[in-house]
């Protein structure tokens, strides 16, 4: 039965079969499964971790690795591994939230560029370019001292300034379509921009921006853990990989254990998005290097 709705929906089957392809390949087997890894951990943390993240104990600061802790204990005592596993836990949440308002906001206006053209869309994107030249993280150091550091900040801030690039990228991809015939018949039949833009531009980006949404999944995540390591994120006594680092950083020479974990857990989901997303790009055909932002 779900065989046969998945045929005679084009949009499942087309997911089906991109699906399929990426988990035919082995780094996007091997990232996918990272990636679900990581989301399964992350609902089900709470019930898996030994120990409860808060939990202080004096007499166990800076233990190492044992068969109670395993992944030891920090300065001050709590359980180095119930942290880990739920570190991930408020990143995975802001970032998989901002991430498709980024792609979203970003590749419509990028995708209205492309459509206008001429002078109009020079001038707008002098100022895209200005305000890419400025460091990512001064600009958001900017908002969230201003405003604070709670997710109804972060998710916004995040949103706004992943969004900026994916102008660019949807720019250039509707370069691509927007001198075809089906675009002039369509201008020609004289259907609005709007219309235009829905139906005959944004299926044809789509491809496109999806790759792209990958790419600022990964990087998004390193902005937030970034911002948690500067005590700009996730506030304490909350479990956050950049956070954990950021404690652990004064006692790596005799504990290193409190960095590896958060350490390890960051890189293996980057390293499972950015698989996914290679995967994903040679299945839809999209040439990663010649789609990067400049």
């Amino acid at each position: 039965m779900s065989s046969t709705v998945v045929s005679q929906n084009p949009a499942l089957s087309r997911i089906a079969s991109v699906l399929g392809d990426v988990i035919s390949r082995p780094s996007g087997a091997i990232g996918l499964g990272l990636v679900v890894a990581h989301l399964l951990l992350a609902l089900i943390s709470p019930w898996l971790a030994p120990y409860d993240y808060k939990e202080m104990n004096a007499a166990l600061m800076m233990s190492g690795p044992e068969a109670a802790h395993w992944l030891g204990t920090d300065h001050l005592g709590r359980d180095v591994f119930s942290r880990t596993i739920q570190g991930g836990r408020e990143a995975i949440l802001v970032t998989g939230i901002a991430t498709p308002i980024a792609v979203f906001w970003g590749g419509m206006v990028g995708i209205f560029f492309g459509l206008v053209g001429g002078r109009v869309d020079e001038v707008l994107m002098r100022f895209v370019d200005a305000f890419l030249s400025l460091p990512w993280i001064l600009k958001m150091l900017v908002l969230i001292v201003t405003f604070g550091t709670g997710i109804e900040v972060l998710i916004p801030t995040l949103a706004f300034f992943y969004g900026i690039p994916v102008i660019r990228i949807a720019r250039a991809a509707t370069h691509d379509v927007v001198a075809r015939d089906f675009v002039s018949a369509a201008r020609a039949r004289g259907h609005k921009r709007l219309t235009i833009m829905r139906r005959e531009l944004l299926p044809n980006v789509l491809d496109t921006l999806m790759v792209e949404g990958a790419m600022r999944w990964s990087w998004m995540l390193l902005a937030f853990s970034s911002l948690s390591f500067l005590g700009f994120g996730v506030s304490p006594p909350n479990p956050d990989w950049g956070l954990m680092i950021s404690d652990a950083r004064g006692f790596m020479s005799f504990a290193p254990w409190g960095v590896l974990g958060p350490v390890i857990a960051l890189s293996s989901l980057i390293i499972g998005i950015n698989l996914t997303a290679d995967a994903l790009a040679k299945a839809l055909g999209i040439d990663r290097a010649q789609k990067a932002p400049v």
